[in-house]
């Protein structure tokens, strides 16, 4: 599993398409096995979910992200999950793999 966090400045980016970077987990049997930061290529519409998932991402944790996008990464076999809480990038991922953080309703409508 490899899962994608729009960040700025270490923590989630509320919205998805205008962050500066993303964190990529790597994670086996639950636990975080590598990290990397790369910065996010220019804002294009429909650009970022074939971007993340030629990297091999498997997952997205987002704060807020168009239908469109959601249904780009669908396609190319990447969960999307949105209503993140404004965490640092690591302590998201961990909640999320132990279940202990909450999604919200999507906060991006377009």
């Amino acid at each position: 599993m490899k899962i994608a966090v729009p960040v700025k400045e270490g923590v989630l980016d509320a919205h998805f398409g205008h962050c500066s970077h993303f964190a990529l987990m790597e994670v086996e049997n639950q636990s975080i096995v590598a990290e990397e930061l790369i910065a996010a290529p220019p804002h294009e519409p429909g650009k970022l979910p074939p971007f993340l998932a030629n990297l091999g991402v498997t997952d997205v944790l987002a704060g807020g992200m168009g239908g469109r996008a959601i249904q780009i990464f669908n396609s190319n076999n990447v969960n999307v999950f949105v209503g993140a809480p404004a965490l640092e990038a690591k302590q998201l991922v961990e909640g999320f793999l132990n279940k202990s953080i909450s999604f919200t309703a999507n906060c991006c409508d377009h």
